[in-house]
């Protein structure tokens, strides 16, 4: 298998802080990860990384087989799908949401170049495989929080990325809107075309089976890394929050943390 993301010994500094410390981690191909995390951990910091928003202070980074300093970085983020809330204030409110998705082909905000009847098709066709074809025709702006994260979904596949990261996508969801699209991405894990998942969240209950691996985030460093098998456990997270906690195993292998 190739590599999809590999860190050596990164660190990231701003000022006086360090950020991100001595980060070692590799991800391969056919690989879904999660990573698990509170507020400040350096998760979004993780991702931007990722996205060459940030560059590495110390280090080693390789990104779809891209090492940063001897790469495109506007190349390696058309292989990379990026669906975060944080994108829907930069959107074009107005646009129908086809367009919006046709906008991911292009890696931009808004349609500025030249398509084809065929690349609308598409655009249509991926947008309805992730249970979207409703919405065709209707303005982004008068959708559900919900509908708009399978928008912004469907927007990242038009690429085609090898990479999708799916940055805390149920924020803003409901009970029932948040199942809905964890089903589909669920769904988009198990097809034989999809990208290699990041799926980043607070909560372990997010973290579908598919997510067969987990990196525990806390204060800027890794603290664990590995199978969700060995992580998804009481004794493992106990150690890994700072106040005592208690699980609840959910029927669908998923595991639902509270504070004690």
């Amino acid at each position: 298998m190739a590599k999809i993301l590999d860190f050596k010994n990164v660190s990231l500094e701003r000022g006086d802080r360090t950020i991100l410390k001595h980060i070692t981690w590799t991800t391969q191909t056919k690989e879904n990860w999660a990573i698990l995390g509170l507020n400040g951990a350096g998760k979004t910091t993780l991702l931007k990384l990722i996205y060459g928003d940030l560059w590495p202070t110390t280090g080693r980074l390789e990104v779809l087989g891209g090492v940063f300093g001897h790469t495109s970085i506007p190349e390696l983020r058309r292989k990379i799908g990026w669906v975060s809330t944080a994108l829907q204030d930069a959107l074009h409110v107005g646009d129908r949401v086809e367009k919006i998705v046709l906008s991911g082909k292009f890696a931009s905000i808004g349609v500025y170049e030249a398509y084809t009847h065929a690349d609308m098709a598409q655009a249509k066709q991926i947008l309805s495989q992730m249970g979207g074809g409703d919405l065709i025709g209707k303005r982004y702006q008068v959708l559900s929080q919900g509908e708009r994260q399978t928008v912004l979904i469907a927007r990242a596949l038009m690429a085609q990325p090898q990479l999708l990261i799916l940055d805390e996508p149920c924020n803003g969801l409901d009970l029932f809107a948040r199942e809905r699209l964890l089903q589909r991405v669920a769904r988009l894990a198990e097809a034989p075309d999809s990208p290699a998942l990041l799926f980043v969240s607070h909560y372990t209950e997010e973290l579908l089976p598919c997510f067969q691996n987990v990196l525990l985030l806390r204060d800027g460093q890794i603290v664990r890394q590995g199978t969700r098998a060995e992580l998804l456990t009481k004794e493992v997270l106990s150690d890994f929050y700072p106040a005592p906690i208690q699980t609840a195993t959910l029927g669908d292998q998923r595991l639902a943390v509270y504070p004690q």
